[in-house]
């Protein structure tokens, strides 16, 4: 069975404490559905990383997409605008960092041998 490509555009943020929930209602209401709503990504799954050393939350937010093709799309027609958008509101409230995955595997444990 082949494994379709599926390429990870992962955003992390590091909010301060005291606009976290404003910051996570906004992400959850307003950002995410707009970066949804230009077709290049498939979903977006919000996690938040817990025992972390910052003093700051952190948030991963990994958008999925079917191809790199898909991704630059976004980099080059949507993003700077959404992320002015981020930038704007929250300037100078957040530390954020950006990687492009690819996935390469997935395993289950069913997929496991049994001892």
């Amino acid at each position: 069975m082949k494994l379709s490509v599926m390429i990870i555009y992962s955003v992390t943020i590091a909010i301060q404490a005291g606009i976290e929930a404003e910051w996570a209602e906004w992400m959850k209401q307003v950002h995410i559905p707009d970066v949804l709503r230009t077709g290049c990504f498939s979903e977006c799954r919000i996690h938040k990383v817990l025992g972390s050393e910052s003093e700051e939350p952190v948030y991963v937010m990994q958008y999925y997409c079917r191809s790199v093709e898909e991704y630059h799309r976004y980099r080059d027609n949507f993003a700077p605008a959404l992320q002015k958008d981020h930038t704007d509101r929250f300037a100078g409230k957040f530390r954020g960092s950006r990687q492009l995955l690819e996935e390469v595997a997935r395993a289950h444990p069913s997929d496991a041998e049994k001892v």
